[in-house]
């Protein structure tokens, strides 16, 4: 019998990573889930992360340290610095996290080459993103370059290859596509600033993205939200 070729897959816990995953498993990979604690503002999205590899069959679920906090410079790791809840969209936003998709991307490059896995899939989205640039397909086509230069599997001719199946596809056609691939939404958790039960604030950019997708999809939003009192 032919083995299952392997995948490493980035797994934040969000709408957008657990359908990556979905799509790297329909595509015949046998997956290992790789979430980062990156010194984010909650821990919600990585217990979220544990039950979606579960729930979409992840044949491993490791998670890996690495604290982008102490530098602070984001609304995500920096609790100085507030998210905002407006509809400015100029600019690359204050959520953006310097470096995080290229340490993410890194730490599951080393993870693939010991597995032997030559196949890395990553859920970053071009089409209704927040304008980090490290969401692009240049990124992306540059990073995957990079790390055939950098790794022992990739001189000696084991290619790695970055999949963004998702990079350029709408909220609503991600959403689509993952519900045809049997993902449970409401195990995910998104929101800039979710409380520790998982439940979104309902406000942050993510948060209206993710609403804003499920309604042009046409699918029932099943997302927790918290209770407002304002």
């Amino acid at each position: 019998m032919n083995q299952a070729k392997r995948a490493v897959v980035l797994l934040s816990g969000g709408l957008d990573s657990a359908t990556c995953l979905a799509i790297a498993r329909d595509m015949g990979f046998e997956t290992y889930a790789l979430s980062v604690a990156y010194g984010q503002r909650h821990a919600a999205e990585l217990t979220a992360s544990a039950r979606v590899a579960q729930a979409l069959g992840a044949k491993e679920h490791r998670l890996a340290r690495v604290n982008l906090g102490q530098f602070g410079g984001s609304a995500l790791t920096d609790p100085g610095i507030a998210v905002p809840e407006d509809e400015d969209n100029s600019g690359i936003p204050v959520t953006y996290v310097p470096a995080r998709n290229t340490v993410m991307l890194s730490i599951a490059m080393a993870w693939a080459e010991v597995l032997g896995a030559q196949d890395i899939f990553v859920g970053v989205n071009a089409v209704d993103y927040s304008g980090y640039p490290d969401c692009r397909p240049e990124f992306i086509r540059a990073f995957e370059t990079m790390a055939n230069l950098a790794t022992k599997a990739g001189v000696e001719g084991a290619r790695l290859h970055i999949h963004a199946p998702l990079i350029q596809l709408s909220k609503a056609e991600i959403i689509r596509r993952g519900v045809a691939l049997g993902v449970d939404y409401g195990i995910t958790v998104t929101c800039y600033q979710a409380d520790d039960d998982g439940r979104a604030c309902g406000r942050c950019e993510a948060c209206r993205l993710r609403a804003a997708g499920f309604e042009a999809a046409g699918v029932p939003d099943p997302t927790p939200y918290q209770l407002r009192t304002d």
